[in-house]
């Protein structure tokens, strides 16, 4: 996080929706009568995937990914118009929430407005064509930020531009891009949107150590906190999906986000997810028994901004297409939504900023974890029985490291229900318990 990052957003609830997957019209005004549903869920800001027009050439499925950007200064006519792009934002303010953007700078598709005006502005290949540096990624050729400096010039008045509209960006791969780029961004963008927020899409370090191996700029998440308020958790990801899949123990991803707490500056705001647009759905992998409810409960225990994903409320198991018109199916059958509205009302009433976060215990053989946040505020302690199992969790009370819980009688504030200590051992029923110590 920058000097001038607002602690607070670590109570930040972002609900991401996909404009053309979102309603079967695929519109900007088919999303604004969903607003007061999205708010319901304790929603504090909408993310909007890229809203620019979508380049036709090599262009992937029928209809393009929304990451093949045609015009950083248009939004796609498929959506509407740009007034119905403003009005969308003006309805999602009126909600009392707040708009952010995605915005794709490390690459355009290569029928861009920019490669056609100024083709110096790109990464060419040994054979003098436009190309890109990750081989799978066809649809798009890479903007060449080590050249003129007037690609910086136009880039960062385009984001000042929307900065006039909307109240932050979403950057997507913003480790390939300098990070000096974003920090000059983020002071124009400050002077038209003072608070403007910040969300860096950082990489997978095994991504980011492989580019760097062949000589190429990738930021690490520690640099990248120089420009950014919130960054993505894809630093721990490898080891949270190997636990989904059975392959390591709770206890190493749960040490990894521990380790977060001494690697990064204080009050580092990581983006909590279960999942996104790139990953596959939480409700599709939940095998060994994983319970959605816990996971949900930890996900918003876990110290940072959290991220829903549109379609995640109601335990959604299909990844809807970058590519193609893929409506989110909405009548599951399940609805985790007053459980999010809760958690989320826990985060932003209970729960701290800027506070210390610690792994109490681990259980890898039932995959139960005891965890804490505290700080000047206070003292809370969850349990997540991430396999639903009832059962006796030890949580004595360790005097001298002052963590654990004391026998009593407790709140479990996620159900408002009674948990009782005793000798020890909090009485779970199975569910997410999270109380105040």
């Amino acid at each position: 996080m920058t000097r001038t990052t607002n602690p607070e957003l670590q109570h930040l609830v972002i609900y991401s929706v996909f404009v053309r997957n979102h309603t079967p019209e695929g519109t900007f005004r088919a999303v604004i009568p969903d607003l007061g549903r999205i708010r319901s869920l304790g929603t504090d800001a909408v993310w909007l995937m890229p809203i620019h027009p979508i380049g036709e050439v090599a262009r992937k499925g029928t209809l393009g990914s929304p990451y093949a950007n045609r015009d950083y200064r248009a939004v796609n006519p498929e959506y509407g118009t740009l007034d119905d792009f403003r009005a969308l934002v003006d309805a999602i303010h009126e909600q009392g929430m707040k708009c952010l953007i995605d915005v794709v700078y490390n690459h355009t598709s290569p029928d861009s407005v920019l490669w056609e005006t100024h083709p110096e502005w790109f990464y060419r290949k040994p054979d003098g064509n436009p190309g890109n540096h990750v081989g799978d990624w066809t649809d798009i050729i890479d903007l060449d930020y080590a050249g003129d400096p007037a690609l910086w010039d136009y880039q960062v008045e385009s984001l000042v531009g929307w900065a006039r509209i909307v109240d932050g960006f979403r950057c997507d791969v913003a480790s390939f891009v300098p990070v000096e780029f974003w920090e000059r961004a983020r002071t124009a963008c400050e002077e038209v949107r003072p608070g403007c927020i910040w969300l860096a899409e950082t990489v997978h370090r095994e991504f980011g150590e492989e580019m760097r191996r062949r000589g190429l700029y990738s930021a690490t998440d520690a640099e990248a906190f120089r420009a950014f308020d919130i960054e993505y958790a894809y630093d721990v990801q490898t080891v949270f999906d190997r636990w989904l899949a059975g392959e390591a123990p709770l206890s190493h991803w749960l040490d990894l986000i521990d380790f977060q707490e001494s690697a990064y500056p204080r009050g580092f705001n990581k983006l909590r997810y279960l999942e996104n647009h790139d990953l596959p759905r939480i409700a599709s992998q939940l095998g060994r028994g994983l319970s959605l409810e816990a996971l949900t409960a930890m996900q918003f225990f876990l110290k940072g901004a959290t991220l829903v994903y549109a379609g995640q409320e109601v335990a959604s198991d299909h990844q809807p297409s970058l590519f193609d018109r893929d409506t989110v199916a909405w009548d599951t059958g399940r609805d985790l939504s007053q459980l999010i509205a809760r958690l989320a009302t826990i985060k932003h009433e209970v729960l701290g900023c800027e506070d210390s976060f610690r792994v109490a215990s681990v259980d890898d053989g039932h995959d139960l974890a005891v965890l804490e946040r505290s700080g000047t505020w206070g003292r809370v302690v969850g349990v997540f029985p991430l396999r639903g199992d009832a059962c006796g969790v030890r949580v004595s009370m360790d005097d001298e490291r002052g963590i654990g819980l004391a026998d009593g009688t407790y709140e479990n504030l996620v159900d408002g229900k009674a948990v009782t200590v005793s000798d020890g051992l909090l009485a779970c029923d199975g569910r997410a318990v999270i109380v105040r110590a």
